[in-house]
């Protein structure tokens, strides 16, 4: 009789400038599947999105050292969504979980992820009940969240960042997709699998400097809001209709008062002014907006590649193969 064939999870770990975790990051996932998960085959593939630093280095070095560690070296730096979601097509297990390389997603909820694959659910998401990183930014989280769940359609996931682990099936479908700017927090939340949600404490930055800044977090903001809202266009519609209904009474208001104490009330500058202003700052605002939606949509008009490789370690063409085909 044939051996069963073992079940094989895949874990993929984007990375961008961390010299000082990956190696620590690769020890750390290796005993979490040789010590925890030993029934299981696994592969490790760190996605690198052209690194200023020696991350490549040190990267082509655990490759050599383990053939269960595979790399992709991406040409240029293509953000902090595409390349993740990239190297998520690009694993060949039964499952895929992603890990962050700063050890804020803590590998120690693998096993518990896992457990909850094999009750059956496809996508296992862990969700930041607490964080140990800033406070103040963790709160304004929090209020987008809420906000972006009362306006989209779809029912999106509080405090989800991607880490998880999803089936097979829900990888297959993300090969499918043919979305040049893809969110999967959003798509998680839009596609509906059966999902299960854990819990977890989000720990501090092992060692290096934060990726994340105000620009990075505005454009999340940005791409959920463009993809998952309408409200934006409505309220632009819907604020300019009551700004010209109430710009028209008060224009009739100051007509009326000016005919009836032509002498007495003097119409002055500053009403104007105050109007010009107001107007011309709502008008700049929901310009931006609209331009917020052109942009998305441009993107995905151009339809570019998600990411271009340089090169790929520990692959062998059949796995190569499976992924073209997909």
């Amino acid at each position: 009789m044939d051996k069963q064939r073992k079940k094989k999870i895949s874990i993929m770990v984007p990375c961008y400038n961390e010299e000082e975790n990956v190696i620590p990051m690769s020890e750390a996932l290796v005993d979490v599947m040789t010590r925890e998960l030993p029934q299981y085959d696994y592969e490790i593939l760190f996605i690198d999105n052209c690194s200023q630093d020696r991350t490549r280095e040190y990267l082509e070095k655990i490759c050599a050292g383990n053939k269960n560690i595979k790399a992709i070296f991406n040409v240029t730096n293509f953000g902090q969504f595409n390349s993740p979601f990239y190297g998520m097509c690009q694993t060949t297990g039964d499952c895929t979980i992603s890990v962050c390389c700063d050890f804020q997603d803590p590998v120690e909820m693998i096993p518990k992820f896992v457990a909850e694959w094999e009750n059956g659910y496809k996508i296992v998401s862990g969700i930041k009940k607490h964080s140990k990183e800033n406070k103040f930014i963790y709160f304004l989280r929090t209020i987008y969240y809420k906000m972006i769940r009362k306006m989209s359609d779809v029912e999106m996931i509080e405090h989800f960042t991607g880490f998880g682990l999803y089936d097979k099936t829900f990888i297959h479908l993300l090969r499918q997709l043919d979305d040049p700017m893809p969110f999967i927090r959003g798509i998680v939340a839009e596609y509906g699998f059966k999902r299960k949600d854990l819990e977890y404490t989000q720990p501090k930055r092992r060692a290096g400097k934060t990726k994340n800044n105000f620009y990075s977090l505005y454009d999340a903001a940005m791409l959920s809001f463009t993809s998952y809202t309408k409200i934006g266009l409505r309220l632009a519609t819907f604020f300019g209709i009551g700004v010209g209904v109430i710009s028209f009474i008060v224009g009739i208001v100051y007509l009326i008062l000016k005919l009836i104490m032509w002498d007495n009330f003097p119409m002055g500058m500053a009403p104007v002014l105050i109007g010009m202003c107001f107007l011309g700052s709502v008008q700049l605002f929901f310009i931006g907006l609209l331009g917020e939606y052109v942009l998305n949509i441009n993107t995905r008009v151009m339809n570019r590649p998600l990411v271009i490789e340089e090169e790929r370690i520990n692959f062998n063409n059949d796995e190569e193969k499976q992924n073209d085909k997909t």
